[in-house]
């Protein structure tokens, strides 16, 4: 299946870029995908303290993604 991922801050700024197209297996979950996301971009290894949103909607680990899905990656904001 196919998936859109988006990236935000410090994410896309380390990727240089702020979106891509991933091919998945059926059935994978958030955490299937930090995995193979850490596999390939090693520099996301703090992966667990991201926010994941599924089509703008926050996701935990255990959601079940689908095709087409658009997978935003967010990470720790701080402020003031």
């Amino acid at each position: 299946m196919k998936l859109q991922l988006l990236f935000f801050g410090i994410v896309s700024d380390v990727l240089e870029t702020s979106s891509l197209e991933i091919e998945l297996a059926n059935k994978c979950t958030i955490q299937h995908l930090k995995t193979l996301l850490v596999a390939i971009y090693p520099v996301l290894k703090n992966l667990d303290s991201y926010a994941f949103a599924v089509n703008e909607v926050y996701a935990t680990d255990t959601t079940v993604l689908k095709e087409k899905d658009v997978v935003a990656i967010i990470p720790p904001v701080s402020g003031g």
